[in-house]
């Protein structure tokens, strides 16, 4: 897990230091070179079995600028849902309390900060790249059971790298965007059952370059 951290943080140095390096290329702004990126998500978590359902209840977008003919930097905001059903089981809360109910369990994450990718080819219609983003996430973990509901929210740091293919049909400025990606959050919940700490997901997704 340090490991993981530590990467975490080289990433998000490198990344800090080429938005400062972008700034003077950026001076001289065209919008032409501006992107929205809309996206529909399919998303697994992967470090825990509170809701580890794979689930396409999410979305991501992102705005970005063509700093240099292959590389993009800008801004991403995304969410996700997650859920699981647990039959009834009695749960042990303490010494002298127990709990006997079925659960309904939901994981939200937001996610948003700075994202940049580096083109591998300069082909005008199909465009494979690689790419990160770096910044906060904000997660609620939500168990609800008889007619009640516990939940518990938290934000922490946040950082995902991917893969991907942008494909534009006609070489212009609309295009096709896929993507693969792997997350990592330092959020720190509470649930019914367990603590977690931290979250990580894979998934991918596929939308629409404007």
């Amino acid at each position: 897990m340090n490991t993981i951290k530590n990467n975490i943080k080289r990433i998000a140095a490198a990344l800090c230091l080429a938005a400062v390096t972008a700034m003077p290329a950026m001076a001289q702004f065209d919008m032409s070179k501006m992107h929205l990126t809309v996206d529909w998500q399919m998303n697994s978590p992967l470090s825990t079995d509170y809701a580890d359902r794979i689930s396409g209840w999410g979305m991501n977008y992102e705005l970005t600028y063509n700093v240099t003919p292959r590389w993009d930097l800008g801004l991403f905001a995304s969410f996700h849902t997650n859920h699981k059903y647990i039959d009834r089981s009695t749960i042990q809360l303490s010494e002298t309390e127990s709990l006997t109910t079925d659960q309904s369990r939901s994981a939200f994450q937001v996610p948003f900060g700075v994202t940049t990718s580096y083109s591998l080819s300069g082909n005008r219609y199909i465009r494979p790249y690689i790419g990160a983003k770096v910044g906060t996430m904000f997660a609620r973990n939500t168990t609800y059971f008889a007619d009640r509901g516990l939940y518990d929210s938290a934000w922490g740091f946040y950082a995902s790298p991917e893969i991907g293919l942008r494909i534009y049909p006609t070489g212009g400025h609309w295009g096709f965007h896929i993507a693969g990606y792997y997350s990592y959050g330092t959020n720190k919940t509470s649930t019914l059952t367990t603590d977690i700490d931290g979250q990580s997901n894979a998934g991918f997704r596929l939308g629409v370059i404007f």
